[in-house]
C-alpha cells in the first residue's frame, strides 16, 4: 500500500501563489490532484503521467496551475499561480497503479489526507 502525504497548503491572498507537494512512500504511475470545496463534490484539478510528459488540467485551472513530478524523490507538485477565492478547498493528492491519466476519482488507488488551501479576497 502506497502512502501519500501532502504539504504546502495555507492562507494566501487572491493573486498569490502556493506550491503543493505530495510525497509517495512507493512507486506510482499516473498521479493527480483533486480538490473539494465546502459543500461541493470533490473535483479533478490536474493529472500527470509517470514520465511527466503528459499532463491534463481542468478548465478552471488551465494556464494558472502547473503539475510536475520528480520520480527520484517520489514527489508530485502542484504550482498554483494567480489564485482566486474560488480555489479555496482541501487539495488531495492521488496515485494510480496504472498508466492511464484520468479525471475520475475511482480510477485512482491511493489518496492522501489532503491539505487546506484558503484564498482570501
Amino acid at each position: 500500500q502506497v502512502q501519500l502525504v501532502e504539504s504546502g497548503g495555507g492562507l494566501v491572498q487572491a493573486g498569490g501563489s502556493l506550491r503543493l507537494s505530495c510525497v509517495a512512500s512507493g512507486r506510482t504511475l499516473a498521479m493527480a490532484w483533486f480538490r473539494q470545496a465546502p459543500g461541493k463534490e470533490r473535483e479533478f484539478v490536474a493529472a500527470i503521467s509517470r514520465s511527466g510528459g503528459t499532463t491534463d488540467y481542468a478548465d478552471s485551472v488551465q494556464g494558472r496551475f502547473i503539475i510536475s513530478r520528480d520520480n527520484a524523490k517520489n514527489t508530485v507538485y502542484l504550482q498554483m499561480n494567480s489564485l482566486k477565492p474560488e480555489d479555496t478547498a482541501v487539495y488531495y493528492c492521488t496515485g494510480a497503479r496504472g498508466f492511464r491519466l484520468s479525471r475520475l476519482q475511482h480510477e485512482y488507488d491511493y489518496w492522501g489526507q489532503g491539505t487546506q488551501v484558503t484564498v482570501s479576497s
